[in-house]
C-alpha cells in the first residue's frame, strides 16, 4: 500500500514533543485521516485496550513516537518505569499493528541504545558492539528490544517496519523540568532565568565538555513521511544532523541568542553521561533524506514555543 493524503495514519504518543511534531507536520501536509487518542480513553500499557483500539479504527500505517523519556536525571532515578513502560507500550503497539494487518509501521528510538564508548561517528552496525551507557541502560535495554522485534516480525511475517534512531531532538512542546528534562532545554530554562533575575553566572552538571548533536523535532517528522513512503532493505537507520558540539558550546550559543553574558560554574559531582554521541548518517543519506533545519532557525521557533508558555 502507497502512502497518500488519505491514508490512515496512527500516531501512538500524539501529545509528546515527538509525536506533537509529526501530528502538526502530517495535517500541514494536508493528510486527512489521522488517528490520534488521548491516554485518558486509550492505555498502551494495556494490551487488550490497544488491540481493540486498532482492530477499531484499522490504520494502514502506525508512528510509534509514544515512550516514557527524560534526561540523565530521570533515566537513573526512575529506571524500573522507564524499562517497563517503554517494553509495553512498544511491544503492545507492534503485536497489535501486526495483528491487524499493518504492514508498514515506524518505530522511533533513541541515539542512546549504541554502547557508551562508541566509535564515531556512530553507524548503525555498532549496535550491542559495547556496553551501554549506565544512567539511561533501562531504556536504551527496551528500544534495542523493541527494534529487534520489528527485525523478528519482518523476518518472520514479511513487513516492513522501520526503526528509525534519531539523534538529541528539541522543538515545541518539550520538557522544561529541571529535574526530568534533556539538557538542551534544560540550559534554554537556566539562561532564560538567570536573565530575567539578573544573575551572574549559570550552572551545568558535569565538565560542559561531552559532545551531543543536536536536531529540530520536524526533520524527524519529515524522516518519519519519507521513510513511510521508502521501501528500505535496512530495519534500522540513524537519523540526525551533524550539528555537533560541546555542552559549553550550546549554552554560549543559547547566552548570545539572548544577548546575555555569565559565568559558567560546572557541578562536577553530576554526571557527564556518555562523552559523544555523533551519528553517522550516510545511510539515511543514501536513501536520499537529510536534515533541513539548522541549530539558528530551529532554536528561533523552539524559544517562540517557549515563551508561550510563560
Amino acid at each position: 500500500m502507497q502512502l497518500n493524503k488519505n491514508s490512515k495514519i496512527f500516531i501512538a504518543g500524539h501529545k509528546g514533543m515527538v509525536g506533537s511534531a509529526i501530528l502538526r507536520y502530517f495535517k500541514k501536509k494536508g493528510y486527512r485521516n489521522l488517528i490520534i487518542q488521548n491516554r485518558k480513553k486509550l492505555n498502551l500499557l494495556d494490551q487488550n485496550s490497544t488491540l481493540k483500539f486498532l482492530k477499531k479504527t484499522k490504520p494502514d500505517f502506525v508512528i510509534i513516537a509514544a515512550a516514557k523519556v527524560g534526561g540523565i536525571h530521570a533515566n537513573d532515578i526512575y529506571s524500573a518505569d522507564f524499562i517497563y513502560q517503554n517494553l509495553m507500550i512498544q511491544t503492545n503497539v507492534i503485536d497489535s499493528s501486526f495483528k491487524v494487518g499493518v504492514k508498514k509501521l515506524i518505530f522511533l528510538g533513541s541515539s542512546c541504545i549504541y554502547p557508551k564508548f562508541s566509535k564515531q561517528p556512530i553507524k548503525e552496525s555498532y549496535l550491542l558492539d559495547g556496553k551501554l551507557e549506565s544512567t539511561n541502560e533501562s531504556y536504551a535495554v527496551a528500544k534495542i528490544a523493541g527494534l529487534k522485534m520489528c527485525e523478528a516480525y519482518n523476518k518472520q511475517y514479511n513487513l516492513d517496519y522501520v526503526c528509525l534512531m534519531p539523534t538529541n531532538l528539541y522543538g515545541p512542546n518539550d520538557n522544561y523540568d529541571l529535574d526530568t528534562s534533556h539538557f538542551y532545554p534544560a540550559l534554554i530554562l537556566k539562561a532564560y532565568n538567570a536573565k530575567i533575575g539578573n544573575k551572574k553566572y549559570i550552572e551545568i552538571w558535569g565538565n560542559g565538555k561531552a559532545r551531543r548533536e543536536l536536531m529540530y523535532v520536524d526533520d524527524l517528522a519529515d524522516a518519519c513521511e519519507f521513510f513511510l513512503k521508502k521501501k528500505t532493505k535496512h530495519s534500522l537507520i540513524n537519523i540526525g544532523s551533524g550539528e555537533e558540539k560541546t555542552i559549553k558550546s550550546y549554552l554560549e550559543f543559547i547566552m548570545k541568542k539572548l544577548k546575555i553574558k555569565l559565568k559558567i560554574r560546572y557541578n562536577k559531582s553530576k554526571p557527564n553521561g556518555t562523552p559523544r554521541k555523533k551519528l553517522n548518517v550516510n545511510l539515511a543519506k543514501s536513501y536520499g533524506w537529510k536534515s533541513k533545519i539548522n541549530l539558528d532557525k530551529g532554536f528561533d521557533l523552539t524559544f517562540k514555543s517557549f515563551l508561550n508558555l510563560k
